[in-house]
């Protein structure tokens, strides 16, 4: 079965809250263990524009937010739930998401 990598950018007071949802909806499985993710620290910058419903800043304003880059694994069967449940967790109306189709490598050990 194919395996993707999936990416979120959320701010650092929901990362909790999406690796939990990701978690639930199947993502993070590798071998025998679940809920397998890693995450970075950094700075998120964006301007709202017009029309746009900020959860963070005003429309026409640049804002900084500090945010955390989660990574997942997941498989095929799962993907469609647990973008879903990005969706549901995040706080922005258009949260930054990556999916990334991964290659499978067979070890012998």
């Amino acid at each position: 079965m194919k395996t993707y990598k999936i990416i979120v950018y959320v701010p650092e007071t929901h990362g909790d809250r999406m690796r939990d949802a990701m978690g639930k909806a199947g993502a993070g499985r590798i071998g025998k263990y679940s809920f397998c993710s890693f995450t970075t620290k950094g700075m998120g910058r964006f301007m709202p524009e017009k029309d746009a419903t900020p959860a963070i800043g005003e429309v026409g304003r640049l804002e900084e937010v500090a945010e955390e880059r989660i990574e997942m694994v997941c498989a095929e069967d799962r993907l469609r739930d647990v973008l879903e449940g990005i969706r549901e967790a995040h706080p922005y109306e258009e949260p930054a998401t990556d999916v990334y189709a991964l290659e499978s490598l067979q070890m012998d050990t």
